[in-house]
């Protein structure tokens, strides 16, 4: 395994911590701490508890990762709840 080569798992948020960091459970039923990635902040990516996620780890460390992707959930995103209607005068 190359220095570079990161590990892509996928899980589910189960808890929020303090820092923006989250408690994700793996699909293998580990735990570990992530913390959402600078293009997730960037765009101001919101995740909750119950989110799927996909999760970057290092070989090294396998307690910890960075959160790259939120998986859509229906009813949520542009054009997906209801409208919010706006008052006119």
């Amino acid at each position: 395994m190359a220095k570079e080569e990161l590990l892509v798992m996928e899980g589910q948020i189960d808890e929020i911590y303090p820092d923006g960091r989250f408690g994700v459970k793996l699909d293998n039923e580990h735990r570990i701490i992530a913390y959402t990635a600078g293009k997730m902040r960037r765009f101001r990516i919101k995740s909750v508890v119950g989110d799927r996620v996909h999760v970057e780890m290092t070989p090294y460390d396998l307690s910890k990762g960075r959160i790259i992707f939120r998986e859509r959930t229906p009813g949520q995103g542009p054009g997906g709840g209801p409208r919010k209607r706006h008052f006119r005068r």
